[in-house]
């Protein structure tokens, strides 16, 4: 896949749901994966173009793992020239030696967000684009259907008042193999994630039954993407067709 065309994914989301106003500062939370580095060129290539005003700052959480290389990442960031920030944590030894937590995700998860929104807040910015594609959407609706008993899922834009900060994700309309073919197509450098917890999760179990899924059902992905949009879930409905 082109830049040209995630870029059009992009800009469609964008526009739908009223994700960037003029004068934004846009953190983007680069893990290192597929995901983050996509949109981190989908953003980049935008802002040429796009008619409202609006710079990046990408901003990765060391989480402390002695195998982490990110010097491939910042060398992309220079190339492209946004600026980048490494926080530093301990995060990874609070939850796996100190803690010894037999759930280290949601920890983490609570740990790794809170440095990254102060991380975003000292850079400037005002909203954090967050990579979620097409299969997160509808993964984590199936996993809320599943493990809660509800039709729920992540919002495009959601304002988060505690930290005065707006979450955008403006790869939603992208499928995770768009991702995977736009990233092998131009050889971006992909860190793996160290952490020992990786692919031993619910959301990986879910992310293996939804492919099952829409191989013995084409296009049932697309079906489920299309009940969220339409269904009555909160800031789905609340943006797309306004002017």
């Amino acid at each position: 896949m082109k830049l040209q065309q995630v870029m059009s994914y992009v800009r469609r989301a964008v526009d739908d749901y009223h994700m960037i106003e003029d004068g934004d500062k846009i953190a983007i939370g680069i893990s290192g994966g597929k995901d983050s580095l996509t949109l981190l060129y989908a953003l980049n290539g935008l802002k040429r173009f796009y008619p409202k005003k609006f710079d990046i700052h990408a901003v990765t959480v060391d989480l402390g793992f002695q195998n982490l290389d990110l010097s491939k990442i910042e060398s992309l960031c220079k190339e492209l020239g946004v600026e980048y920030t490494i926080v530093k944590t301990d995060i990874a030894s609070i939850v796996f030696e100190q803690r010894k937590e037999t759930n280290p995700c949601a920890l983490c998860a609570k740990m790794r967000k809170g440095a990254l929104n102060d991380a975003i807040k000292a850079a400037g910015c005002n909203k954090v684009a967050y990579a979620h594609h097409k299969d997160d959407v509808v993964e984590t609706m199936l996993l809320s259907l599943i493990y809660e008993g509800r039709f729920h899922t992540f919002a495009p834009v959601t304002y988060l008042d505690r930290t005065e900060l707006t979450v955008i994700r403006p790869l939603m309309y992208m499928d995770e193999a768009d991702v995977i073919g736009f990233v092998n197509k131009n050889n971006l450098p992909v860190v793996k994630s160290p952490c020992p917890a990786d692919g031993h999760t619910k959301r990986e179990y879910v992310h293996n039954l939804l492919r099952q899924l829409n191989q013995e059902n084409p296009g049932v992905k697309m079906r489920m993407f299309t009940a969220i949009q339409t269904g009555n879930i909160k800031g789905w409905n609340e943006f797309i067709g306004k002017p």
